[in-house]
């Protein structure tokens, strides 16, 4: 049996939300081994939020929460495209001594998108955030 690859979005305006629709939609339907274990968003009553709500996966107004959820996320999808907020997230894993969970940026999200969307770009709205 294999073992789902835990992840946590953070972040669901534009990007995240466009991000968050497709990519569950190929979890579900290409039956990949990997579940959205939480979602953090500034809009916890946007439609996709409550969405995530309504499923049960717990949904979150300070992304640094998800960070305490430990080696309980392996993957942590920050597409915010705040520089200043991944240098928390960062901080806080490590305050955490969390050596488990990994941060993916938009890049990584970008990359994916090529695997399950026919459009041709995730929208870039946050221009180069970097890592």
């Amino acid at each position: 049996m294999t073992k789902n690859i835990r992840i946590a979005l953070i972040g669901l305006g534009r990007v995240g939300e466009t991000f968050a629709e497709h990519f569950l939609a190929s979890i579900q339907i290409r039956h990949i081994a990997a579940e959205i274990v939480a979602v953090a968003a500034h809009n916890i009553d946007s439609p996709v939020a409550m969405g995530f709500t309504h499923s049960k996966v717990p949904v979150y107004s300070d992304g640094l929460k998800i960070a305490e959820l430990g080696d309980g996320v392996d993957i942590i999808f920050d597409l915010t495209g705040n520089l200043q907020f991944r240098q928390q997230l960062r901080d806080r894993l490590r305050e955490l001594d969390n050596h488990h969970t990994v941060i993916a940026p938009e890049v990584m999200a970008r990359l994916l998108w090529s695997f399950f969307s026919d459009d041709a770009q995730l929208p870039d709205v946050h221009g180069n955030t970097g890592y």
